[in-house]
């Protein structure tokens, strides 16, 4: 088989009508199952012949960590232990204590030290590190203005769009049709509020990965013949906060995230 990472990309290869005809209850489970290499791929009976031949053989399973993240954890961990912590918490309304910038993170506390080593209530994602380090460094503390943009319209925005849109975007709509606790988990785990935007969707969700780094995630659902649609949008002063790779990589972590809750819950 070719390299996969993780069950989600043999999900992505599905139809997510959850038929049972492969012997599983859900897609999801079939999705597991095969990356446990306790089913063969092909016993879905919906893929095409191309797929079954590109995917058929042996899974090819990741066996090391992301050596480029896990590098650039620690040069953001060294740069961060050359700079006022305090100054920092002030300028982005975190606090500072015991030597510890502390600051939220989808509700929960992360804190980094003046050695630059990170401490958390909850498990540290490598693509949160990136993004949080950075607003420590980087973030301006300018305050959300409430008026919600797309990720195009940030700067830098145009040139990354098409990989945002698929790589982020496109992947939290597949599981808001297929994962019917999505929202909820957005409003129980991860802190989010749900809302009535001037966004004419049918969910607005707004969540805090970072404190002054809202992003509202709105959901359209499928009517009249036109599929479901879902969009993540950011506030105009975002650019101040954070850079255009960070944000990418920020939210390509959040679907991550999801995508593994719905394969714990799924399976």
């Amino acid at each position: 088989m070719s390299h996969i990472e993780n069950p989600m990309e043999i999900f992505k290869l599905l139809n997510g009508s959850n038929c049972k005809e492969c012997g599983e209850k859900t897609c999801l489970a079939f999705a597991v199952a095969v990356f446990k290499e306790k089913r063969p791929i092909q016993a879905c009976p919906h893929l095409e012949k191309e797929v079954i031949d590109r995917y058929g053989g042996a899974i090819d399973k990741p066996n090391t960590v992301d050596e480029y993240k896990a590098e650039a954890i620690e040069e953001l961990k060294q740069k961060v232990s050359s700079i006022d912590l305090s100054e920092a918490a002030q300028r982005l309304g975190a606090r500072f204590a015991d030597n510890k910038l502390t600051l939220k993170i989808f509700g929960k506390e992360f804190s980094v030290d003046t050695e630059g080593n990170l401490s958390s209530e909850v498990h540290i994602n490598a693509y949160m590190v990136v993004p949080a380090l950075n607003y420590i460094l980087n973030g301006s503390g300018t305050s959300p203005r409430g008026d919600w943009i797309t990720f195009r319209e940030l700067n830098g925005g145009p040139s990354r769009y098409a990989h945002f849109e698929q790589r982020c975007e496109k992947p939290l709509k597949r599981l808001a049709d297929t994962y019917t606790d999505l929202f909820k988990d957005m409003l129980e785990i991860f802190d989010g509020k749900q809302i009535d935007s001037q966004i004419d969707s049918d969910v607005s969700i707004i969540l805090h990965p970072l404190p002054l780094f809202p992003i509202m995630v709105c959901y359209w659902k499928p009517e009249d013949g036109l599929e479901s649609s879902l969009h993540i949008y950011f506030d105009a002063t975002s650019d101040d906060n954070l850079d255009i790779e960070s944000n990418y990589t920020l939210n390509e972590g959040v679907v991550l995230m999801f995508e593994k809750i719905a394969l714990r819950h799924g399976a």
